[in-house]
């Protein structure tokens, strides 16, 4: 049966959720499929994402940028880290590839560290990168984009260059010096919408609307409460609220753990608030759900999230302060008074796999 080799980024955990849809499309459509997933994050959280029977190796294929929360990067943190790491490029592209030689694949998905795209190429391997974003990119438009190692920056670009194909999913940045970028749809699970059964299986009043709140797995924001919520809002989190919550706010907000249950979360609700990543809002506009977005300033991607964003979903912008301060009633109410909108197609999934497919025929 054929094989198909994924390696996913140590940062954060939206890119499981990218790659996620495109394995289960796989192997739907070739049922047989074996599928061996590499990265760092939680194996609960795999075990939730990817289809049944993916062999998950726990081993970096590169590095994370640090983040102090949810929303702001540690830049120069992140340049040290890189530039370590980029510093034994030998030992660790020897790494990958032995790891690949071990049970070679025929085909290599990278969403999107680079390493695994060399060795691969190195070993006559297909190689494909999928992602809204590069690391080169990111990091050369970044407030250290100056100060990059020119090895590293010659690695990134000519492991991302060099693949088969780099396919962009909506919204993505624009890689426009890519030779070999393809862009396609968005990429997003789908879930029945089902408020009322929402309500019933978390025991929340029928007359309550419903308010997912997540930032992603790279922490949390901690809402304030120098403004009541509506009387009639009820939010929804993977977390539970700290032990030093106001108690008026914790009695208004259900944890409802990660996973899967997330996503049934999303598309039953009434909007969502987060920060501005692929995940959260091509999972939302593919929903229909309205955002309320803390912004995070400095990312390099979050112009092209926002401006997609903007086209497709009511949408609004909260100030850190303002949430912090728990000033989101009337930003909130006037995202729920808003129209009831078309989700958008998550077409990139099928897109990609017909790009996919045939390096997976026997």
């Amino acid at each position: 049966m054929p094989h198909l080799f994924i390696a996913v980024t140590a940062h954060g955990y939206g890119h499981i959720a990218q790659v996620g849809p495109i394995a289960h499309a796989l192997r739907r459509r070739i049922p047989g499929l074996r599928l061996t997933l590499q990265g760092t994050v939680s194996r609960a959280f795999v075990e939730a994402r990817m289809p049944a029977g993916c062999r998950y190796v726990e081993q970096a294929a590169d590095v994370a940028l640090p983040m102090d929360g949810p929303l702001h990067a540690r830049w120069q943190d992140g340049l040290e880290i890189y530039t370590a790491f980029d510093a034994e490029h030998a030992h660790h592209l020897a790494r990958q590839r032995a790891l690949l030689q071990q049970d070679p694949p025929d085909l290599l998905l990278a969403d999107i560290p680079w390493l695994p795209l060399t060795a691969a190429r190195e070993l006559g391997i297909p190689a494909v990168a999928l992602c809204s974003l590069s690391w080169y990119d990111i990091l050369i438009d970044s407030p250290v984009g100056r100060l990059l190692p020119a090895a590293l920056v010659d690695h990134m670009r000519s492991a991302y260059a060099g693949a088969d194909l780099f396919i962009r999913p909506a919204p993505s940045m624009p890689m426009a010096w890519l030779p070999n970028g393809r862009d396609v749809g968005p990429i997003a699970e789908r879930r029945r919408r089902d408020p009322v059964g929402l309500r019933e299986r978390l025991g929340i009043d029928p007359d309550q609307r419903l308010v997912l709140m997540q930032f992603g797995g790279t922490g949390r924001l901690r809402l304030g409460d120098e403004q009541p919520l509506p009387a009639n809002l009820h939010l929804l989190t993977p977390d539970a609220p700290e032990d030093n919550a106001p108690a008026a706010l914790r009695a208004r907000v259900t944890a409802i753990g990660a996973g899967p249950q997330v996503l049934d979360a999303l598309a039953s609700c009434d909007a969502l608030i987060t920060k501005p990543g692929y995940g959260a809002f091509a999972e939302a506009a593919c929903n229909g759900i309205p955002v309320l977005y803390v912004p995070r300033g400095d990312w390099p991607e979050e112009p092209y999230l926002v401006d997609w964003l903007a086209e497709r979903v009511p949408n609004h912008a909260l100030s850190i302060e303002d949430f912090a301060a728990g000033r989101i009633a009337r930003p909130l109410r006037e995202l729920l008074d808003c129209a009831p909108v078309a989700p958008v197609p998550a077409t990139g999934v099928d897109e990609v796999v017909e790009l996919l497919v045939n390096y997976l025929r026997l």
